[in-house]
């Protein structure tokens, strides 16, 4: 356990300084792009406000001609607070509330989807593999890898006019009806389930015959292991077997897999967003670009990037509880 210990503390501090660089370049680098949000709101503005007022908007986004230290620490101190600034295409709402809202919708569309992908892609893999040459072992890798070549906007794009425009079974805009307030109640989650289940099945099909293939490759690999065999000797149920003895390090792989696209959820499926005019991070990012939202871009980069190094410090730690050789 202790060596377990000592590799999980050098991964953590990997990636607390892949965290740190990640925040300094998150400083630097609308510092050195031409023009600043307060400009780009100022031209919104199309000659309406007096030429005064650009300097009272570069207070408002906290720009200084302070030194670049100076910006740096009122920087670190603001972000310390949790105050990412204001949005300039949703002036004046604070970037945070932008941002929250938007995980809030992609962590239930692309985090929904991807866990139901991984986990029914992965058992479908295991069964796959343990009944090799079976009927679900020949129809569905090839079927699933053949729906995965797809390019996932243009599926979304075929899944919304076969089932949103042709039979209307689906709505096809924002995250819940208009004449609905957000609540606990039964018309409110009957609304956001049919507003996201296009845009995640789109997801989850584009996604499974990845899973399924590589836990299948795998799963094949670990039934000729020693330990397997071993297994079956001592007269162990089959389904144990296929749980505890081969499954179990089968997943490896793709937990690690896992992990990646947990993290990248949060940058949002951006073309599936942008087709189903879904209000999460993919399309907060596309927001931010057109409109040259710098403080947006900078709270949607800083997210995405610790929740990448977060997805992948608990796929450590979940390595580590899974495969005994880690802990020696």
């Amino acid at each position: 356990m202790k060596a377990a210990a000592g590799w999980l503390a050098r991964r953590l501090g990997f990636y607390v300084i892949a965290a740190i660089v990640a925040v300094v370049l998150n400083f630097l680098i609308p510092r050195l792009m031409p023009g600043d949000p307060a400009s780009v709101l100022f031209a919104r503005f199309q000659g309406d406000l007096d030429p005064e007022a650009i300097e009272g908007l570069r207070k408002t986004f906290g720009l200084q001609d302070a030194p670049l230290h100076e910006q740096f620490y009122s920087y670190i101190s603001a972000l310390a607070h949790g105050d990412l600034g204001l949005s300039v295409a949703y002036f004046p709402t604070p970037v945070s509330e932008v941002l929250g809202e938007g995980l809030m919708w992609t962590g239930l569309l692309a985090g929904g989807a991807v866990l139901i992908s991984f986990v029914l892609g992965s058992s479908l893999g295991a069964l796959a593999a343990w009944k090799k040459g079976g009927p679900l072992d020949t129809v569905l890798p090839p079927l699933l890898a053949f729906l995965g070549a797809f390019p996932y906007f243009w599926l979304a794009m075929l899944a919304a006019w076969v089932f949103g425009f042709q039979l209307d079974w689906f709505p096809l805009r924002h995250a819940y009806a208009d004449n609905l307030a957000p609540s606990f109640s039964w018309p409110f989650i009957q609304s956001v389930i049919s507003h996201a289940f296009l845009p995640a099945l789109t997801m989850v099909l584009v996604s499974l015959g990845g899973w399924l293939l590589a836990m299948r490759n795998t799963m094949i690999g670990v039934l000729g292991a020693e330990h397997v065999r071993y297994a079956q000797a001592r007269g162990l149920t089959p389904r144990r077997i296929l749980v505890h003895y081969a499954a179990r390090n089968a997943l490896l792989p793709n937990v690690a897999g896992f992990g990646m696209a947990l993290g990248f959820v949060l940058s949002g499926a951006l073309l599936t967003e942008v087709v189903f005019s879904y209000p999460g991070t993919g399309l907060l990012l596309l927001t931010a670009v057109r409109g040259q939202d710098y403080p947006l871009l900078q709270g949607l980069f800083l997210a995405i990037t610790f929740a990448v190094l977060s997805a992948n410090w608990l796929v450590d730690v979940v390595t580590v509880a899974l495969d005994p050789r880690t802990r020696t």
